[in-house]
């Protein structure tokens, strides 16, 4: 408890340097500006989902099993970095290949280079094997709080606004190679160039993660590549919302990473104290974003105005529908978690294929027809849907026995 409530208070203070971040942003480049900063943001996350392969959920089960043994951290470390090096460099030659596109879209894209570098260097997956996560978040916090320092001095007009993923990456990438020395330094690693062999087992082992991965970004981002795309002038109200509510559900990611290790650890040795926790767990948190969720309802209207420095009746709306996600966020953030401990990797790489193509129907039809009603429900269709998979596959067993 006192992990979780240490990790909480961390947050909290990142929430509000991010809450201070949109204001000044959107006060310097504008609503529209921030939903193209958005859209390079949401980018930089998918290609960096690709570059991480699944190892910010296989690093901290192979941190936490080879913690005793300093010849196996230092191969799952060195694999781990060896891999992302890799994809990223694959990433930056289609970078320069597509160097003749003019569209303004790639220039921020460009621009946002660091945020996908700093996901190679993210040590994550150690810290929550170690159990020094709140190490990793204060270091963070301070990156956090130089970036805001930075994007105060240097952006003011609507033409700096690419350069604000370019501060926020590269405060990450400095952070992140501190975090990563520091690590090596306490365990005394040794970086090892690791063998054909294993790389290509940690290629077909994290495929299927890779993949869920990837769909649980296109979930909360086809909708914003949809509106970038097609030119609607309602990607920087949707932006702006989703970006709150994306701190909302920040919550839950403390929930997992401050679970996950004692989960590996109640799951291998009692399996029903395992399901009753996560029962007990996830109900819990879903009223607690329930409540939140009437809260935001209400308040919408004040939260876009302290946000923006503006009245936006569409960012309004759409706030209304999507203050409910967390809810069922809540109850699939264990669901996957289930499904990590019982290895029911296969499954979760169907409701993620799954889940994509019922993405691209959404976001299409919605984009279609520029309904904000419809545009704000998109990641309330897409949880609800996951949610309903889950139960199914999560329940499946004892259906069987019955």
């Amino acid at each position: 408890m006192s992990n979780f409530i240490n990790l909480t208070s961390i947050q909290l203070s990142n929430t509000l340097l991010l809450f201070i971040t949109i204001r000044i942003i959107t006060g310097n480049v504008g609503i529209n500006g921030f939903g193209m900063v958005m859209f390079a943001s949401r980018f930089s996350m998918l290609v960096g989902t690709v570059v991480n392969y699944g190892t910010s959920q296989s690093g901290v089960k192979d941190t936490v099993f080879n913690l005793n043994n300093r010849e196996s951290l230092s191969l799952t470390f060195s694999n781990t970095l060896f891999v992302r090096i890799l994809i990223f460099s694959i990433y930056v030659i289609c970078l320069i290949a597509c160097c003749s596109i003019h569209k303004l879209s790639y220039y921020y894209i460009v621009a946002a280079a660091p945020m996908v570098l700093a996901e190679v260097l993210n040590p994550l997956c150690f810290y929550i094997g170690i159990e020094r996560i709140r190490v990793f978040n204060l270091t963070n916090l301070a990156a956090n709080f130089f970036a805001v320092a930075a994007i105060f001095i240097f952006i003011h007009q609507p033409q700096d606004a690419p350069w604000v993923n370019f501060i926020l990456g590269t405060a990450n990438v400095t952070t992140y190679i501190g975090l990563c020395l520091y690590f090596i330094y306490r365990f005394k690693l040794k970086l090892k160039l690791p063998s054909r062999t294993e790389i290509l087992k940690m290629i077909k082992e994290n495929f299927y993660l890779t993949i869920n991965n990837i769909s649980a970004i296109m979930q909360q981002s086809i909708i914003i590549f949809a509106l970038e795309w097609s030119g609607s002038g309602l990607l920087g109200a949707y932006a702006l919302c989703d970006r709150f509510i994306a701190q909302c559900r920040s919550v839950l990611n403390i929930v997992s990473n401050a679970v996950y290790p004692n989960a590996v650890n109640l799951y291998k040795q009692h399996r029903e104290a395992w399901a009753a926790y996560r029962k007990k767990s996830r109900r819990l948190f879903a009223g607690l974003f329930f409540i939140g969720g009437l809260l935001i309802f209400v308040l919408a209207n004040m939260i876009i105005f302290v946000l923006s420095k503006k009245h936006n009746p569409d960012a309004v709306v759409m706030l209304r529908i999507m203050g409910f996600v967390p809810v069922i966020s809540a109850f699939n953030v264990y669901g996957v978690l289930d499904m990590l401990l019982k290895n029911r990797n296969i499954y979760l790489f169907r409701i993620a294929i799954a889940l994509v193509f019922i993405g691209l129907i959404t976001a299409f039809v919605a984009v279609s027809i520029n309904n904000r009603l419809l545009i704000g429900a998109f990641t309330v269709i897409i949880e609800t849907c996951a949610f309903c998979m889950y139960e199914y596959v999560l329940r499946k067993p004892l259906l069987n026995n019955a």
